[in-house]
């Protein structure tokens, strides 16, 4: 417990995803506390691919990644596999005293997670130290859209109208998204918008070289193109002065953090589904997955105990996500065209933070 007259020492572990680190901040900035910010940096294959979970810091590459060392902090607020298991690993070094807070779901080890705050794509269970909330906590930041619609002005103003801003992302489990996948896009995306206006590509960090390519020769004439580079300068990336500026958006299925900021604009958002590929896709993992899963809930030690094994994982299910938010109005699928959205989201970062506060007064 952390006296109320005393301010907490709180870290935040910070990786590489723009999505995820959105979150954090945007979390800590509704609880009004300073954090100090850990930067890690991971060992090459790990970038992209994921690690076995287990508390440690095998996975960093240590010599650019911020010093993890006493004196310990009070709390931990992090996000995502990697830095999660270097949370982890700090709370054991402290013998137990430091709160991890995790937004998303854990791999394994659910009950060394003091707070997991989950959103609307995770399946997770009815448990003490478990918030679940229907989005992601970040949203666009405004004063950072106003500065970019300036810098993006003379560039966009004279594009017709309506501006579709088309927001990739790239493969990621469950999903498949190729040069196939990049085609079938470009032709939903000009079947709806039948000519008029332009259509506004832009690129992101997952989206693979091949499928830059295919959209790149395969792009309607009314069309641009922005390739995402890790050396681009922000004034060159339209990401901001798209949210500030399209008229409606296309976002693929995969990338929750673009769809959300997309919500937080208030205007018609066409979210385009992708084909599930892999071992995902077969039936041996549909009746596998299905028979553990069944197997479970009429124990829930069993559950517990398969989970901690790896044997079983609280799931990812983005096609209930993309429903539950089309229910009520928010988005469409891209083949039902775009709809004016019927409510804005609501912002739940003070429920969070408020959950935050409670677990600091424990």
């Amino acid at each position: 417990m952390v006296s109320e007259t005393t301010e907490p020492r709180i870290w935040l572990l910070i990786g590489d995803k723009l999505g995820d680190n959105a979150q954090i901040e945007a979390l800590v900035e509704s609880l009004g506390q300073r954090a100090e910010r850990k930067n890690l940096f991971f060992k090459e294959e790990w970038r992209v691919g994921k690690p076995a979970f287990r508390p440690s810091l095998y996975h960093l590459d240590r010599e650019r990644s911020d010093n993890l060392a006493p004196p310990w902090p009070d709390l931990i607020m992090t996000i995502g596999r990697r830095p999660a298991m270097a949370a982890l690993w700090v709370k054991r070094q402290s013998g137990g005293q430091v709160r991890l807070v995790l937004i998303g779901r854990p791999k394994r080890y659910f009950d060394e997670f003091d707070l997991v705050i989950g959103t609307g794509q995770y399946h997770l269970p009815d448990r003490p130290n478990v918030l679940r909330l229907p989005l992601p906590l970040m949203r666009p930041d405004k004063q950072v859209l106003v500065e970019a619609a300036e810098q993006w002005r003379e560039r966009l103003e004279d594009l017709p109208r309506p501006l579709t801003a088309v927001l990739v992302g790239g493969p990621t489990k469950p999903f498949r998204m190729g040069p196939a996948e990049a085609a079938q896009l470009l032709r939903e995306v000009a079947g709806i918008h039948e000519g008029k206006g332009t259509i506004y590509i832009s690129t992101s960090r997952r989206t693979p070289a091949d499928v830059i390519d295919t959209l790149e020769r395969e792009r309607p004439v009314n069309s641009r193109l922005f390739r995402w580079r890790a050396s681009a300068e922000p004034q060159d990336n339209p990401y901001s002065a798209l949210l500030a500026s399209a008229d409606r958006f296309v976002v693929t299925a995969d990338s929750i953090s673009m769809l959300t900021e997309a919500i937080h604009c208030a205007r018609p958002v066409a979210v385009a589904p992708l084909p599930v590929g892999g071992f995902h896709s077969s039936r041996s993992f549909q009746m596998l997955y299905k028979f553990l899963a069944d197997w479970s809930q009429s124990s829930g030690w069993f559950r517990h105990a398969l989970y901690e094994l790896g044997l079983l994982s609280y799931a990812r299910d983005f096609r209930t996500f993309h429903e539950n938010l089309r229910a009520e109005g928010v988005i469409t699928f891209l083949s039902e065209g775009f709809h004016p959205p019927r409510a804005g989201p609501a912002d739940f970062r003070d429920r969070a933070a408020e959950a935050v506060r409670r677990l600091l007064r424990t």
